[in-house]
């Protein structure tokens, strides 16, 4: 016997419910057991054909035309559906595909081999010229500060529009660079005020309004890019300047490096985040580690009556303001509200972009230099 259901039973269709009172079509006969009450046919709900939209009533579609797929994935005699192809549609014609996801962008923003490829290219370029004549890497630096000094002009310009002098600065930058090598720091001081005084008057030839505010940025370009500089030149004018110079940029190049290497491992707490969210305190520490074995090695073997304690101070001190330094120049762009300051070397971004760490180190390296074993 049936169990007996208090409630309706629906069918599966979802039409009206179908109560256990009503009688199946199909009455058992004679001899005939009833195992389970059938529900009656019921009529289908209002609306409903049976048909996909836009086709003829009453007249039945092939079953090619009814689905545009096959019915199932894992049917032997359909095709494998490759990716770019369209998915079938049910009530026929077909849904395009979802674009193919973009490749993934490179760490950090940056095409790493052309990065390599270029900092490849400018080191053979200074090393050239450094050891073979030295008037020629003066030249080097020089094209180097002009052509700062232009990416951060345009970008104040752009961001901000300040109206910084370039020609003094040009002029007044180089003028710096050829005087520290010749004259010392006496001479690059003196280029430097003369330079600033030149960006004052320079900039009387236009309208009054906000004339502080370009000679400031003015003043500022000529410090930031070819006063720094300058010692440089100091380091390179020493007996052993070529040496100087490239312990100098080696110790430089070891800050990022080591940053680099320690931080993408090992960094959890970041140095800066409002400033610069990359850094991290134990890619400091990386830096700081890997500058002092350098300087270790460099101070003993390339510094005349250089030792490796004293090798040991400079490369801490080497860490610590190329690392400001970077911080500086983000301070400065995200001032600005930009990513580089330039487009000029792929893979790095700007002229500017490479100096951030070079300049605020020049100076240290020169004074620490001095502190230990003279100018030379």
């Amino acid at each position: 016997m049936p169990p007996v259901v208090d409630g309706p039973v629906p069918p599966h269709w979802g039409g009206p419910a179908v109560g256990h009172s009503q009688q199946s079509p199909l009455q058992p006969g004679p001899g005939m057991a009833q195992t389970h009450p059938m529900a009656t046919e019921q009529p289908a709900p209002e609306g409903f054909s049976g048909q996909a939209p836009g086709s003829t009533p009453g007249v039945e579609e092939p079953a090619a035309t009814r689905l545009s797929g096959p019915l199932f994935r894992d049917d032997p005699e359909a095709p494998p559906m490759s990716p770019q192809a369209p998915f079938p549609d049910p009530v026929g014609g077909t849904v395009p595909a979802p674009p193919p996801a973009p490749p993934a962008a490179p760490k950090g923003g940056r095409d790493l081999r052309a990065a390599i490829g270029v900092g490849l290219g400018l080191g053979v370029v200074v090393v050239a010229s450094l050891f073979i004549v030295k008037w020629l890497f003066v030249g080097v630096v020089a094209a180097v500060v002009v052509i700062g000094m232009w990416e951060l002009t345009s970008r104040l310009s752009e961001s901000k529009g300040i109206r910084v002098p370039r020609p003094p600065l040009a002029v007044g930058g180089a003028a710096m660079l050829v005087a520290a090598y010749l004259g010392g720091p006496e001479s690059a001081l003196i280029a430097f005020a003369l330079t600033c005084l030149a960006v004052l008057v320079w900039r009387m030839s236009e309208p009054p309004e906000d004339y502080l505010r370009d000679v400031t940025a003015g003043i500022f370009t000529a410090f930031y890019v070819p006063f720094l500089a300058t010692f440089v030149m100091l380091l390179l004018a020493a007996d052993d300047g070529p040496r100087r110079v490239a312990l100098f940029l080696v110790l430089t190049v070891c800050s990022d490096t080591g940053a680099y290497a320690a931080g993408s491992r090992f960094g959890k707490h970041k140095l800066a985040p409002r400033i610069s969210p990359g850094k991290t305190r134990e890619g400091l520490v990386g830096a700081v580690l890997l500058c002092m074995l350098v300087g270790a090695l460099g101070m003993d073997l390339m510094i005349d009556q250089g030792s490796w304690w004293q090798g040991l101070v400079l490369g801490a001190c080497v860490a610590v303001s190329a690392t400001l330094g970077d911080l500086g120049e983000s301070m400065i762009k995200r001032d600005l509200g930009i990513k580089d300051m330039g487009t000029l070397l792929p893979g790095h971004g700007g002229l500017m972009d490479r100096l951030d760490s070079l300049l605020p180190t020049a100076p240290v390296v020169w004074l620490v230099l001095v502190g230990f074993v003279g100018a030379g």
